[in-house]
């Protein structure tokens, strides 16, 4: 079999057979073409060919290259894009032996999510108030992400039938697994006044869809449109740095642990698979808890140093002359 041949047998078994998500079976799309691409320059046409050195080799390529370089985290997804398709080989008698079974990933660095501060997720807010059709979906739309902590993906992929009563919205996440989130007063105000007022404006101008947010043409909105609401709010709030839908969710959750909610109900809200996930927010939040400690606490800081010479703790020498004591009598 060639690897083209084998590439499109994977693909076909973990969108049918595992049911990923198609956001997750483009990125193994993506990955496998990288990884085919490499394989043809080294004219390895066939799977029996490749090596374990050869996946080591692959591995250094992403490493160096210096057109675009990868990081860290890239190199990790894509060669485990490399190991999943080499494991589902030899699993369907393909191969003999799993060649990617000993490669590892580079190590990676602890990066901590960037989040912003209540005011400033306020003033982003702040800046879709508008009464334009545009304006009440945008509003609508950064207030869902926010009360949600929703990824992106999800938001944009709900329709009218997941805001369900009372108070809550339906999201489907990755696996399409799905779960029930909150949505708190401001966040429902919005998205009411999106349904009777701005949404049916759009419906109109496209074919019927049940999406929950429509762009101006009347389709679906993209996650790409979805971008470009935020930054372009972004602009407006004058929010300096990298602000995207990802910053809401980082921001979620670590003002809820701020709040005191508990991790694992930040986990369920979230979505996550496991709790270590959740756990780098406790992280950022610790991390916020030690500056205000250090900036508050009297005696949390180093204390000055002085130029006095240092005094002794031994008690004061008194110059008065030394008075004789008397021997006792004798019994």
């Amino acid at each position: 079999m060639t690897v083209t041949a084998a590439v499109d047998s994977y693909l076909r078994h973990v969108a049918i057979e595992r049911g990923l998500s198609a956001n997750t079976v483009a990125a193994y799309r993506r990955d496998l073409a990288i990884y085919g691409r490499w394989l043809a320059a080294a004219d390895l046409t066939v799977l029996a060919g490749i090596t374990s050195q050869h996946i080591s080799e692959f591995v250094r390529f992403l490493a160096s290259r210096e057109e675009s370089p990868l990081t860290a985290a890239s190199i990790a997804r894509i060669l485990s894009s490399v190991r999943g398709f080499h494991r589902f080989l030899l699993e369907e008698g393909v191969v003999e032996t799993d060649v990617a079974h000993e490669s590892k990933p580079p190590k990676l660095g602890t990066r901590l999510p960037k989040a912003i501060s209540v005011e400033q997720v306020t003033a982003l807010l702040a800046a879709t108030d508008g009464d334009d059709v545009q304006s009440q979906r945008d509003k609508a739309l950064l207030e869902l992400l926010y009360a949600t902590g929703a990824r992106v993906s999800e938001v944009v992929a709900l329709n009218v039938d997941d805001v369900l009563e009372p108070e809550v919205v339906r999201l489907t996440g990755k696996g399409d697994k799905q779960r029930i989130v909150p949505v708190g007063s401001f966040a429902r105000t919005a998205i009411d006044t999106w349904l009777v007022r701005g949404r049916p404006l759009l419906s109109g101008r496209g074919k019927a869809t049940p999406a929950l947010f429509l762009g101006l043409r009347g389709q679906r909105v993209s996650r790409q449109n979805a971008w470009l609401i935020i930054r372009a709010a972004a602009e407006r709030a004058g929010l300096e740095g990298h602000v995207s839908p990802h910053t809401l969710r980082h921001s979620f959750a670590t003002h809820l642990l701020e709040g005191g909610a508990d991790v694992r109900v930040v986990q369920e809200l979230l979505g996550h698979s496991s709790v270590a996930t959740t756990q780098i927010y406790t992280l950022v939040t610790a991390d916020t808890l030690r500056d205000m400690y250090t900036t508050a606490h009297p005696r949390a800081r180093r204390p000055p140093v002085s130029s006095a010479p240092p005094v002794s703790s031994a008690p004061p020498v008194s110059s008065a002359p030394l008075v004789p004591v008397p021997a006792p009598d004798p019994a």
